[in-house]
């Protein structure tokens, strides 16, 4: 939570605005090993994605995270949804997490130090939901039912 002093002098806590990327590509799913140093859910696969920064659209962070995560060169991100649930699992921050689907380009520099290792896996062979980060096997799920099913796609989850 962020804690905001407004103009009239109250004080107010609020939520943080993420955005998590879906990189589909050749029937497989790119996720990013959580390096073992972060607070959360570390040694977890997890979609590439953090915080949005100031100054930021939501699509820029798809693109500097995806990069930053993956090392991959991120040359297209389209909206997918919004999850807006403040008991996000494994998330105390109630975090508003954005969710896009980016294209990749070419490997162009290496990982952060946010990241373990990164893996391409298979949609129909993921991880185990244990081995997975936040509520992302839910993101993925959501993915493959409204995109790659063709399914009416709800734009807020709540």
């Amino acid at each position: 939570m962020i804690t905001c002093e407004f103009e009239n002098g109250s004080k107010n806590s609020l939520r943080h605005a993420v955005v998590d990327s879906i990189i589909y590509r050749d029937g497989k799913i790119l996720m990013a090993k959580r390096a073992k140093n972060m607070a959360k859910e570390p040694g977890k696969y997890a979609l590439p994605g953090g915080f949005v920064d100031r100054n930021e659209t939501v699509k820029q962070t798809a693109m500097r995270e995806t990069k930053e995560e993956t090392g991959y060169e991120a040359i297209k991100a389209e909206f997918l949804f919004v999850i807006t649930n403040p008991d996000r699992s494994g998330d105390d921050r109630q975090n508003i997490a954005f969710v896009y689907q980016v294209d990749v380009g070419e490997k162009v520099t290496d990982f952060d130090g946010e990241v373990e290792e990164i893996k391409w896996f298979d949609i129909n062979d993921l991880p185990p939901k244990e081995e997975i980060a936040f509520d992302h096997l839910e993101m993925i799920n959501i993915f493959i039912e409204h995109k790659l099913k063709g399914g009416h796609r709800p734009i807020i989850f709540d």
